[in-house]
């Protein structure tokens, strides 16, 4: 294993769902005490917990009801993040049954439940193994756990909290060819760390964005892995280094992270969208902080020849959109990235097609506004590409490693005449 992984591989084996099964409900007249032995306990009092509540609707059967947080001044809502403990006897198996995924996206109504195909389970939120998952008729997610002790914890996705930052970004103090710029805070005043790995005068040089929506942690794995190959690898390791410079802001919705949300910050703001005009300093410091970031970029001289913002959902895929008045040369450039990620990385989804349009993204809004070719890069939370099984935290910290190599041939390619890409 390369030494600049941070996480252990994970070797548990994948649990698959048993069938649903009928229980015994509460027997009439059951006492205080005696109810107190059989009912579990859910504990989302944790870092980056779920907001939910929850019934014990029969002796082995449990519903959770997820918190939605909405959009300000839209119809926009979502529920989605799972994290929590559950505390029952050690050897009983439950159904958990996780409810209220009934959201709202950009004006239309969905569910995001047939989409969690997979969720995450550990006896010490630390190593985590895949569980796979069933969808009832009303959209629902089912999950049944035998308890391998007294407490499990169970998440949407393996876990990256405000605590795994701060130990990520402790473990770069002092580290040569590495600055931390706190480019701004908050709705809450949190400190956004822009790192900034390689010589500021480099020829190139990229952006990484990731977690602007709270629940979407994949996206941290793979910054860690990045980072950590950048930093602590080998001089071969670190060759992009040799042309480029890699600018990361690992954790765009801190507050969101710190609060357990799903998709918006404290504010009520989608930190990707409405990057087709300058961002409200009061509702969304966070991307003003990064917009005048990079306006200070572009003015010495640095434009990003490439920006990568990190998500997560159930599908995968790069996705391209297609505004009116975009070059051609900036799908040329999508189409090589997309050709990159299938040579280096388990990658295979594959990109949104010709018709594809999302505006107000940081892909769409950087181009247009900006002249930077830029894109968002969803990764599947359900199936981690050609290795063909749900990914963990490893996988994705893998997946970022060989970004660095990604971000390697398409400097070297960038380097060829080509059209260029302008406002």
């Amino acid at each position: 294993m390369n030494g600049w992984l941070s996480v252990r591989r994970n070797c548990g084996r994948i649990a698959g769902l048993a069938a649903w099964v009928a229980v015994l409900a509460l027997a009439p007249g059951t006492n205080g005490q005696e109810a107190s032995a059989v009912l579990p306990y859910l504990d989302s009092a944790i870092e980056n917990g779920s907001p939910l509540w929850w019934d014990v609707v029969d002796r082995r059967t449990v519903l959770v009801h997820l918190l939605y947080d909405h959009e300000r001044g839209a119809p926009n809502r979502a529920a989605g993040h799972v994290h929590f403990v559950f505390h029952a006897p050690s050897g009983s198996t439950w159904t958990i049954v996780l409810t209220n995924l009934h959201n709202v996206w950009n004006g239309r109504p969905g569910s995001v439940g047939r989409d969690i195909k997979v969720l995450s389970w550990s006896p010490d939120g630390r190593f985590w193994t895949p569980a796979f998952t069933t969808t009832t008729d009303t959209n629902d997610v089912r999950l049944e756990i035998t308890m391998p002790g007294d407490t499990i914890h169970i998440a949407r996705i393996e876990p990256y909290r405000l605590s795994d930052l701060d130990r990520l970004l402790e473990s770069l103090r002092g580290c040569a060819g590495v600055e931390f710029e706190v480019i701004g805070r908050t709705v809450e005043g949190r400190p956004l760390e822009m790192i900034r790995i390689g010589p500021p005068e480099a020829q190139h040089h990229f952006v990484v964005r990731a977690r602007a929506h709270p629940w979407e942690s994949g996206g941290n794995w793979v910054v860690e892995g990045l980072v950590r190959r950048l930093v602590f690898g080998s001089a071969e390791d670190r060759r992009l280094l040799r042309r480029a410079c890699v600018h990361v802001l690992p954790m765009a919705n801190k507050d969101g992270v710190a609060r357990g949300r799903t998709r918006f910050n404290v504010a009520g703001w989608d930190l990707n969208r409405r990057w087709d005009a300058p961002a409200d300093p009061a509702l969304a410091p966070e991307n003003d902080a990064l917009e005048r970031w990079l306006r200070r970029q572009i003015a010495a001289g640095r434009r990003p020849i490439l920006a990568v913002d990190l998500h997560n959902d159930g599908g995968g895929r790069l996705h391209v959109s297609h505004p009116e008045g975009a070059p051609e040369s900036y799908f040329r450039r999508m189409e090589l990235l997309e050709d990159l990620l299938r040579r280096h990385t388990w990658f295979d989804e594959g990109s949104t097609g010709s018709s594809f349009r999302n505006p107000g993204t940081l892909g769409e809004g950087w181009l247009l506004r900006f002249g930077v070719p830029a894109v968002i890069l969803e990764l599947n939370t359900n199936r981690a590409g050609r290795l063909d099984r749900p990914p963990t935290g490893q996988d994705w910290q893998e997946f970022g490693a060989a970004l660095a190599d990604v971000f390697e041939a398409y400097a070297r390619l960038h380097e060829a005449p080509a059209e260029p890409v302008t406002r």
